[in-house]
């Protein structure tokens, strides 16, 4: 039996996980519960690979994950078999059978996230997980004016907490949008790619310029700088969501084997 590879398209609710990744000192992890559903279904190990690794607490409506099945279960038998075990927080929406060489994360060329403010004095006690109170209306013009000098090719340095000194820090932002409904704000980021709480502290930068504690010239100084240190607070994990990951359909359409409606890309 040749094992298959599979992707799933993935939503889940954060708040009680300790991220995306799986970890020696915890198995409370989205990763870790998947492989240990899959491994009760195949009787195997089988490794997951998601297209980015999600801190503790960040939510996920469009998730995307691979592996190696192997089994002859039909897409739609892995679909409710996973669905069957595991939590209710964790949901999957679709499987589908992809290319060999198909890697979630290596092949994504574009990611867009959601980040959630409230700006009224107190969160609805049903949003709360889901949503950041800052307690005091923003300028949303502002911060939008500050979004602008940020969306680009740049060296986001000074946007991360990354350690890794080797791996490179330059990342395309391609659009930031806000949408405001009464008190809430909603701040859409889209990219080629993140580095480890880029977004997070994108926002929360965003947000002290939207507060008054921050000029326009000190947000274009973080990326002149470089230096963690110059940038805003990270905004808590709470009003993340991951909502889409985007691959090049080209790359489908000339392998052996569709990946169907499972990915939100452009060709």
């Amino acid at each position: 039996m040749a094992k298959r590879n599979v992707a799933m398209l993935l939503e889940y609710d954060g708040s009680r996980y300790d991220g995306w990744q799986k970890q020696g000192n915890t198995g409370n992890t989205i990763q870790g519960r998947l492989e240990a559903v899959l491994e009760r279904m195949t009787g195997i190990y089988q490794e997951v690979h998601g297209s980015g690794r999600t801190d503790a607490g960040v939510h996920a409506m469009g998730q995307v994950a691979d592996v190696r099945l192997d089994t002859d279960m039909k897409n739609n038998d892995i679909h409710d078999y996973l669905n069957r075990y595991l939590p209710e927080d964790i949901r999957v929406l679709q499987v589908e059978e992809v290319p060999e060489r198909f890697h979630s994360r290596l092949w994504a060329v574009e990611k867009t996230y959601e980040y959630h403010v409230d700006m009224g004095r107190k969160s609805s006690v049903f949003q709360r997980r889901y949503i950041y109170t800052v307690g005091e209306k923003l300028d949303v013009g502002k911060m939008k004016q500050a979004s602008k000098l940020l969306v680009g090719t740049h060296d986001f340095k000074g946007f991360s907490s990354v350690k890794n000194k080797k791996k490179s820090t330059i990342r395309t932002l391609k659009d930031m949008d806000f949408e405001t409904k009464g008190d809430c704000l909603t701040i859409r980021v889209k990219g080629d790619g993140f580095l480890y709480n880029m977004v997070r502290i994108l926002v929360g930068t965003l947000i002290e310029a939207g507060q008054g504690k921050r000029s326009l010239e000190s947000v274009e100084e973080v990326l002149r700088a470089g230096d963690r240190q110059t940038a805003g607070f990270t905004a808590p994990a709470r009003g993340l969501f991951l909502v889409s990951v985007a691959y090049d359909q080209a790359i489908f359409k000339a392998a052996p084997v569709s990946a169907g409606g499972l990915f939100m890309a452009d060709s």
